[in-house]
């Protein structure tokens, strides 16, 4: 349904007769991976009139000119600007240690969508993939305040996500994007419950619910 919705744009922007399908139809559905949004369709009005074009191929290698097709179509380009091989990397590559000894990501488990399991004193972001990522940075802020302050005032000094069970896991995030992919089988993305509080939510209601109003001390946060 939204493919078919998305798809419509470009067909009544391009001019009677383009490609669409092969330009504009993506094999991945809405929100498998990004959408990109074109301001005012200056995009299409610039192939219109001939002054953009698009080619849809897979890059063999770079040559003296340009770049080779696998189809063996050479385009002859000034610039080319690279937008593949992005690396995932999570927390920003900060190196963390417990006890001098560093986890595995591999191992780690994603408490409320901000927190690893038995890593005391941390917090981090992951953003929505079906909204705004900022959306979900404002609620794991106000959260991690009210966190601060409960533990503040019961005179303590950590804080741990813990669990006395073991924990069913599945990948921390369902993108089928090559980046996201490459990270899972690098072994280098923590994964998340399939349960609560170790599921991630892709829901704003339900987490500006429960991260707003919810209780801090759930059973599973540990104080010292």
């Amino acid at each position: 349904m939204m493919k078919k919705f998305f798809i419509k744009s470009p067909v009544k922007e391009l001019s009677k007769g383009y490609d669409v399908a092969t330009h504009f139809t993506p094999k991945y559905n809405p929100w498998d991976e990004r959408l990109c949004v074109v301001p005012e369709g200056d995009l299409f009005k610039a192939i219109n009139k001939g002054k953009a074009s698009v080619v849809t191929a897979h890059i063999d290698t770079f040559t003296k000119e340009g770049i080779l097709l696998e189809t063996g179509e050479e385009l002859k380009a000034d610039i080319i600007v690279t937008a593949t091989g992005l690396e995932l990397q999570m927390i920003g590559g900060i190196k963390m240690y417990i006890d001098d000894i560093e986890p595995d990501p591999n191992d780690a488990v994603v408490y409320k969508g901000m927190m690893i399991k038995d890593v005391p004193n941390f917090v981090f972001v992951v953003g929505y993939t079906n909204a705004s990522w900022t959306l979900k940075a404002d609620l794991a802020s106000s959260y991690f305040c009210r966190l601060i302050k409960e533990t503040e005032k019961m005179n303590k000094k950590m804080f741990v996500a813990k669990s006395d069970k073991p924990i069913d896991t599945e990948p921390l995030m369902d993108f089928k994007s090559g980046y996201v992919q490459r990270a899972i089988r690098s072994g280098n993305l923590p994964k998340q419950g399939t349960k609560a509080p170790w599921k991630l939510k892709q829901n704003y209601i339900y987490d500006a619910l429960t991260l707003n109003y919810g209780k801090i001390k759930d059973g599973y946060l540990k104080f010292f």
